[in-house]
């Protein structure tokens, strides 16, 4: 009886731990992107940016080994030299504009240069635009300190290495959406290049759907509190736009959509995608659109409507950012290679390459999502429309409950329309498009229908 009762016991326990196992699906395509990103590859980037002993906005633009004229020519040779892998798909230029002196940061006139790679998409109906970024340019201890060597190698060399291994990977495929990478400039002059590049794209009309900047994503220790981590990253995402938000006030209001914008939900996907192919990484959503009182290039694209969000290290080293390199009271300043934790870089960078290939591939998101009210119902009526472009296998229905960070369940239907025996009242829904090979485009939160 003994035996019996143990067995019954056993089976019960094992049908518990089977009920609770969850099943990753990989694309097979992304899954092999994701191994090709190489620390080495992102160090020898690294390496080559702080050779040029300093990137700071108003250094030198004709020296051939120096300042942030040889650091751009050289990103800009390495994405022509990826074109070639590319049958024709990757473009690459520096995309300038002339600054006049604003009595601040910039002290002169400057030719300002972001240096970018557009992978154009193969389906020629597709508009859609995805963004990776990261800034080129760097400081010492004085934000216009032009002469002295600035190695900057976290701050942001970490950031345009991560875009320029993406770049190198990515031109040997093909998505249906166009790509840019891109390595701007300015930012620490106060995001001249993000400002520039943002409000072209607004005036040009640019179908951007997502924007992911790295900035500072390269090390694995904090200054003071001496935290060693890399198996975290932040993402920091906004909760009320920052565009039109008069506009849009009452209707987030009165359907509690704070938490809801679009630089939220590309957070909420972020994480998803890049913990479903990076193994031992955390994505960690941060409600804040940058840091405490800080500011970085998603913020110019987020101001302009777009959806944008920052990824950053968990645990700064403030001893290794804006300062001259030197040593006191034992402690070494300054933004130096050796303080780099490449295999944490790695896959900070395959995390961003898995949701840049995840987006590029998955349909347009689906058209006109609503959720029905005409009457009052326990149960939640949802229906949409197709997307516009891409081939769609079916559709995710998302919910979680109103407190919780992230969707809790996803259900699949080949259908535009379901109910669900779950009040509105008591949880969030959103739709996802799915393509033939399990590509999510970005989630829609329903409208109210009438």
């Amino acid at each position: 009886m003994r035996k019996f009762l143990s067995l019954v016991l056993l089976a019960a326990v094992c049908s518990s731990q089977s009920s609770a196992q969850t099943i990753i699906n990989r694309d097979p395509e992304i899954e092999a992107m994701v191994k090709e990103v190489s620390a080495d590859s992102l160090q020898s980037y690294i390496l080559k940016l702080v050779s040029f002993g300093t990137r700071n906005t108003l250094s030198t633009q004709t020296d051939p080994k120096r300042g942030i004229g040889a650091a751009r020519n050289w990103v800009l040779g390495k994405f022509n030299e990826f074109a070639q892998q590319s049958r024709g798909r990757l473009t690459a230029f520096i995309d300038t504009v002339t600054l006049q002196p604003d009595k601040r940061r910039v002290d002169t006139t400057i030719l300002l240069g972001n240096v970018m790679a557009i992978l154009k998409g193969t389906d020629t109906a597709d508009k859609r635009i995805f963004v990776i970024s990261g800034h080129l340019d760097n400081m010492r201890s004085s934000v216009m300190d032009r002469l002295g060597d600035a190695p900057g190698a976290n701050d942001d060399a970490s950031g345009c290495a991560a875009v320029i291994e993406c770049a190198r990977i990515m031109s040997k495929h093909s998505f249906p959406a166009t790509i840019i990478f891109v390595n701007v400039s300015g930012e620490e002059q106060g995001l001249l290049g993000a400002n520039f590049m943002a409000n072209k794209a607004k005036k040009e009309g640019w179908n951007i759907e997502a924007v992911l900047n790295n900035d500072i994503m390269g090390s694995n220790n904090t200054s003071e509190t001496n935290i060693i981590e890399n198996t975290r990253i932040r993402v920091f995402s906004e909760g009320l736009p920052a565009y039109e938000l008069d506009k849009v006030a009452k209707n987030i209001r009165q359907l509690g959509l704070e938490n809801d914008g679009k630089a939220r939900q590309l957070a909420r996907y972020t994480k998803e995608i890049g913990e479903r192919y990076v193994d031992n990484l955390e994505v960690v959503m941060i409600y804040r659109n940058d840091r405490f009182l800080r500011g970085g290039d998603h913020t110019p694209f987020v101001e302009n409507g777009y959806a944008a969000v920052r990824f950053t290290e968990m645990n700064e080293n403030y001893y290794h950012q804006h300062q001259d390199v030197r040593k006191e009271k034992g402690i070494q300043y300054g933004d130096l290679p050796e303080f780099m934790d490449f295999e944490y870089l790695r896959k900070n960078s395959a995390m961003n390459l898995s949701n840049l290939a995840n987006l590029a591939k998955a349909p347009a998101m689906p058209e006109e999502v609503k959720v029905e009210v005409r009457r009052l119902s326990n149960y939640t009526s949802l229906s949409w429309k197709a997307p516009k472009t891409g081939k769609v296998k079916g559709y995710y229905i998302l919910m979680r409950e109103t407190t919780s960070a992230v969707w809790q369940k996803k259900i699949f239907t080949t259908e535009t329309s379901y109910s669900l025996p779950y009040s509105k009242d008591n949880y969030f829904f959103a739709v996802q498009a799915v393509s033939e090979t399990g590509n999510e485009s970005l989630a829609v939160v329903p409208g109210v229908g009438r």
